[in-house]
């Protein structure tokens, strides 16, 4: 049975398929559940208890207008939901349940698309708490704001660091990463009042972990030096045949001595980050650090209007590992922004390969 237009409401699928029923046994039907009324999960649920023992539906959703029935959704609730693992049996191994976050961002990666993080069960909001009093409740008893753990279908619990963040925040995320500290320590005090203070002028830390991380790990005095990027210079101009051509140059310092990049791009920040990375053989012990790393998003927030506007700069980066995380700057001036997330960026790359510090 397809619900082609995808306008129909859980409560009629459940009439409809008790009609049907009557003539056609529940082993011989299907449900076919498009998501024009952000209903297909809910109809194919509905449909299954009404008697239907057949469900399509697509990985994320995928499919024309709206999407289809999101398997992502439908398959833990089939296992983990009570009124239907204790009444129904699956096609599918228990224990590959634990595969599906996997499954999910598999496509994503496979189709070159960012994974949508607010998708139930698999996405990376699934189980991510923000204010102190939910970290704290989490922290006590899990179940107060998940209703399921998330190992079971792969994900993880995520705790995030923002201005409404609270002590319990600072720890959880400092455990996470592997920070161990006493809780009436100074320096969660000092941490949580950076953050909040940095938060005030425009940086946001939900979502940008390994600024996160750096920030407290330089606190605590755990990051080394790595790179000092003592100047930088970023032109922009248009040639006679129409094209805009930006180049950079970068005095960087490593070792005591200073290294002279430059690099061109489409675009000023692309223009810098050549300048820095499209040199790595000059920069000596950390070429080979640095040599499979790549900008995978770049994402320019006007925080307010005006001549001096904010402007809040975030960055995805990746390696050879497959291993993502995010960076953030905030200046009045965008190469400014973009230069503070870019160098967070290298200095992350460095701290989680263990590349030696600078003399």
């Amino acid at each position: 049975m397809c619900d082609t237009n995808g306008g129909t409401l859980p409560h009629e699928v459940s009439k409809i398929v008790s009609e049907v029923i009557k003539k056609i046994p529940g082993e011989k039907l299907g449900i076919h559940a498009h998501n024009d009324t952000e209903n297909a999960v809910a109809n194919s649920l509905a449909a299954v208890q009404a008697g239907v023992r057949q469900i399509q539906g697509t990985i994320n959703g995928l499919g024309e207008r709206c999407g289809n029935a999101n398997l992502m959704s439908l398959i833990p609730s089939l296992f983990l939901k009570k009124d239907f693992s204790e009444k129904f049996k699956l096609n599918i191994k228990r224990e590959n349940l634990k595969n599906l976050t996997q499954c999910s961002r598999l496509l994503d990666e496979l189709l070159n698309r960012k994974p949508n993080k607010h998708l139930p069960y698999v996405g990376a909001s699934a189980f991510s708490h923000k204010g102190g009093m939910h970290v704290s409740a989490v922290q006590k008893d899990p179940k107060t704001y998940e209703h399921i753990e998330p190992e079971e279908v792969g994900n993880s619990r995520n705790i995030v660091v923002s201005d409404q963040a609270g002590q319990s925040n600072i720890m959880s995320r400092l455990k996470s990463i592997g920070i161990q500290i006493e809780k009436n320590d100074p320096k969660i005090k000092k941490l949580l009042a950076e953050v909040k203070d940095r938060e005030f002028i425009g940086y946001s830390y939900d979502g940008a972990d390994a600024s996160f991380e750096l920030l407290a790990r330089r606190l605590m005095g755990d990051i080394p030096r790595y790179i000092s990027i003592n100047e930088y210079d970023v032109s922009v101009k248009k040639n006679s045949k129409g094209e805009i051509i930006s180049n950079a140059k970068a005095q960087l310092e490593v070792d005591g001595k200073k290294i002279l990049c430059e690099g061109q791009g489409n675009g000023p920040v692309n223009a810098l980050d050549n300048a820095i990375r499209k040199n790595v053989n000059k920069l000596a012990k950390y070429s080979n650090y640095l040599q499979d790393l790549k900008l995978v998003d770049y994402k320019v927030r006007i925080l307010n209007t005006g001549t001096e506007a904010v402007t809040r700069v975030s960055i995805e980066s990746t390696d050879s590992k497959g291993v993502n995380w995010f960076t953030i700057g905030v200046s009045p001036n965008i190469i400014d922004a973009s230069f503070k997330a870019l160098v967070d960026s290298l200095d992350y790359k460095l701290f989680k390969d263990k590349a030696p510090a600078s003399k």
